[in-house]
């Protein structure tokens, strides 16, 4: 390169900098426009992609303004097909909504319990001590969290955790709930 050529190559490069300046501050809000008129899923991302795409080509678009606004929208409307085609393949997505999911995970003395008759439920609870029979009544029957129950039964809620385990333990001995237990 002669040291003409070195000079006139910023040259360009700066008028080529604001000539496409010029056509993105003209063009940008027109293509978003389109793009998310015709139901783009992410229509800045897709108009940046037009740009990037058009950008390279410039110095071979023919036809003055027209055929450049002509040779943009060719761009957009096929990066718009390109999405539709994409949000086609794609499963469709609905959003998460709390109150309608119904999933649950229950525990084993729960589901054992579900499956045993509430006299069988009594017969075992009378086989427990006192204060263990009264933690399992108002933890698993009640439905009252670890706290509830240490204030419903003046205690703390270690002992609490604690009379509930050894109880657990205790009715997991017993032959008639290992029956139920079994898959």
């Amino acid at each position: 390169m002669t040291d003409a050529q070195t000079d006139e190559a910023p040259e360009r490069s700066a008028s080529g900098a604001a000539a496409f300046s010029l056509i993105y501050q003209t063009y940008a809000s027109q293509v978003l426009g389109y793009l998310t008129a015709r139901g783009v899923e992410d229509p800045e991302a897709a108009m940046q992609e037009v740009f990037l795409s058009v950008l390279p080509r410039l110095g071979s678009v023919h036809g003055g303004d027209a055929g450049l606004r002509t040779f943009i929208f060719s761009v957009a409307h096929a990066r718009m097909v390109d999405d539709h085609r994409r949000q086609s393949r794609s499963p469709v997505k609905l959003p998460f909504e709390p109150e309608l999911d119904h999933r649950e995970d229950s525990s084993a003395e729960t589901e054992a319990l579900q499956r045993i008759s509430p006299q069988e439920v009594l017969g075992l609870l009378d086989g427990l001590p006192q204060e263990q029979r009264e933690v399992l009544s108002l933890r698993l029957v009640g439905g009252l969290t670890v706290e509830q129950t240490a204030e419903a039964m003046d205690k703390s809620a270690g002992s609490v955790k604690q009379l509930q385990r050894r109880a657990l333990l205790k009715l997991r001995e017993l032959a008639a709930v290992k029956e139920y237990l079994a898959p």
